[in-house]
């Protein structure tokens, strides 16, 4: 397994440095900025002005809004250590999934705006906390809220490495102008068929999508690298939840990552499905229940058949 420095090593150095140091930076920044005009930052397009304050699907204007930071020790081992992963959670999302555990923050509630200065000062408050990384929770709809912020963290000092907490659901371009900022990439790949994703996700492109932005993150970063202390320095982690009746398409998503990505892809097969958001007994019975032992035991063989070996 390939190791990097740890971030107190002068060895160590995250990604987004060298490209403040050029100016480059701050002319993507610029250029993500300028896109809110006429939203595609996603894959919804929806052409929404931001900048006026206009609404699209993530229902996000020009700033965005946190809805809590904090340490967080429940995330992979190699990215909570044991100081905790810096976590900053946005507010709504790109997808509407049925089933999101997170629907409060994702799809409902209200949260104040954050100005770029404060996102920036909860990424060095969390760093002067001591945490191993700064954990963007569902970003794909603030990258240029959050590019603005971290010009302003790194010019105060900000030297961790960053991890983009995604749904999958990701524009080549917007990553395209992530690359050598995000030194982690951790995207969900949801499902894989069509049918399913029009019907849980809200988006029948989901599939498709996830397996572009999985490619371009695979590319920029490699498989996950960890430090002598197993923390992860750079790389593709990649979650997916079990869901029941094989709804996610778990043995096609295996291949898929082992095939065009690389068996040696880090993989969370998480197993803690439950029925929330808008999942009942009457609106989707077919997902109204946690999985089995037995649906999970089915994953994860399906997982080392095509491949992969490298869980958390």
């Amino acid at each position: 397994m390939n190791n990097v420095s740890t971030p107190s090593s002068p060895d160590f150095e995250p990604a987004y440095l060298h490209l403040y140091q050029s100016g480059e930076l701050q002319q993507r920044m610029k250029e993500a900025i300028a896109q809110l005009a006429h939203c595609s930052l996603c894959p919804r397009a929806c052409e929404a002005d931001r900048t006026s304050g206009e609404l699209g699907t993530c229902q996000i204007g020009r700033y965005a809004r946190v809805t809590s930071y904090f340490l967080h020790f429940g995330e992979e081992d190699p990215l909570r250590g044991w100081n905790g992963s810096g976590t900053i959670f946005f507010a709504q999302c790109n997808l509407r999934c049925v089933f999101c555990q997170n629907y409060d923050i994702s799809q409902s509630g209200s949260f104040p705006e954050t100005s770029p200065l404060r996102l920036a000062e909860m990424m060095l408050e969390l760093e002067a906390m001591g945490c191993h990384n700064i954990n963007l929770v569902t970003p794909s709809h603030v990258v240029p809220q959050i590019l603005e912020a971290l010009l302003l963290a790194v010019a105060a000092g900000l030297r961790l490495p960053l991890v983009y907490n995604t749904s999958g659901y990701d524009a080549l371009e917007t990553l395209h102008r992530l690359d050598g900022v995000i030194d982690i990439y951790m995207p969900d790949f949801k499902m894989w068929d069509e049918e399913h994703a029009t019907k849980y996700l809200h988006a029948k492109d989901y599939p498709a999508v996830a397996r572009q932005a999985l490619q371009e993150m695979h590319r920029q970063v490699g498989v996950l690298k960890l430090d002598e202390h197993m923390l992860a320095k750079r790389g593709v982690l990649v979650r997916h939840l079990v869901m029941p009746e094989g709804i996610a398409g778990t043995a096609s998503v295996a291949e898929f990552l082992a095939n065009e990505l690389s068996p040696d892809t880090y993989v969370n097969l998480m197993s803690q499905y439950h029925p929330a958001g808008k999942v009942n007994a009457a609106s989707f019975p077919d997902i109204n229940r946690s999985i089995s032992t037995s649906e999970y035991s089915e994953a994860k063989l399906a997982a080392s058949r095509a491949g992969l070996y490298r869980y958390a």
